[in-house]
């Protein structure tokens, strides 16, 4: 019994994580129809930001997140003016080329700079620190990292849902030249999506800091993991990618413990074609 409370605390924490890091993917997605490309390289980015930020100012990852949500705000915002705008309106991969660029110049940056190594940051805060939990045992940096994962996807689906802004997302999303006629800057509505996907993979970057290694190749599985969500969970839906992440990540968690830890990513992707093949829009897609 303690072996599958352990692997459905394993897969619902890691669920969470996939979830936010979806989170802002699934903006792009629905309210733009643009694949990011780069989003795994964003994720990268803010975790050797807060590395070093706690490497070199001594400033814990349980704080560095926020300066990760933010820069990485920006970063998506500049993605999106220097990029995502040119690009808009000409080829249909133009896009999704772009980001590849970006992705590519991103990573081999990172590691003509910082070399392939893997960095652990030590001497956090929640380092080592785990408790017993109806005989499991619990990793605190994890379950930190899913409780405040869990709290920013809910603030998201929160301004979305309940403020002036988030209804003109949703408008945007679904008529942009309607949302224009009612008054709608969509351009600075896309400039905000760009933004806010890139801030929730910059805090989930900084989270993830406190007890993974950072490298170059990091945010590749990641990345990956973002866009079967979105897909599963249908475009542009905030609970959607919460669903899926966490079906994800207990499908993950229980083939890799009671069938082999080398097929827990062909159970992944084999659940994820089946709902494809059933419902294309995904699960929650309109």
């Amino acid at each position: 019994m303690s072996n599958f409370v352990q692997v459905l605390i394993d897969g619902i924490l890691s669920g969470l994580l996939y979830a936010l890091v979806a989170a802002g993917l699934s903006m792009m997605w629905g309210v733009m129809d643009v694949i990011n490309f780069a989003h795994g390289e964003f994720l990268m980015v803010a975790m050797y930001l807060c590395y070093w930020i706690g490497e070199i100012l001594g400033i814990d990852p349980l704080f560095s997140w926020i300066a990760g949500g933010i820069f990485l705000f920006l970063i998506g915002a500049l993605t999106y003016r220097l990029i995502i705008k040119n690009s808009l309106g000409k080829a249909a991969m133009a896009p999704l080329l772009a980001t590849f660029g970006l992705s590519m110049l991103l990573k081999n940056f990172c590691m003509n700079r910082f070399t392939p190594n893997f960095r652990l940051l030590s001497g956090t805060i929640m380092e080592g620190k785990t408790f017993q939990f109806a005989g499991a045992i619990v990793s605190v940096p994890q379950l930190v990292t899913a409780i405040f994962s869990l709290a920013v996807l809910l603030g998201v689906y929160w301004l979305i849902k309940k403020t002036r802004v988030g209804w003109a997302i949703q408008a945007t999303a679904m008529d942009k030249e309607a949302a224009e006629l009612m008054g709608i800057d969509t351009e600075n509505i896309y400039l905000l999506v760009f933004g806010i996907g890139g801030a929730c993979v910059g805090v989930a970057g900084g989270l993830m800091t406190t007890y993974l290694a950072v490298h170059p190749e990091v945010g590749g599985l990641f990345s990956l993991i973002a866009f079967v969500v979105v897909a599963l969970g249908g475009f542009g839906s905030i609970p959607g990618a919460l669903f899926a992440a966490l079906l994800i990540g207990l499908v993950e968690s229980f083939a890799g413990f009671y069938i082999a830890a080398v097929v827990k990513y062909v159970a992944v992707f084999a659940i994820y074609l089946v709902v494809i093949m059933i419902r294309p829009k995904g699960l929650f897609g309109w």
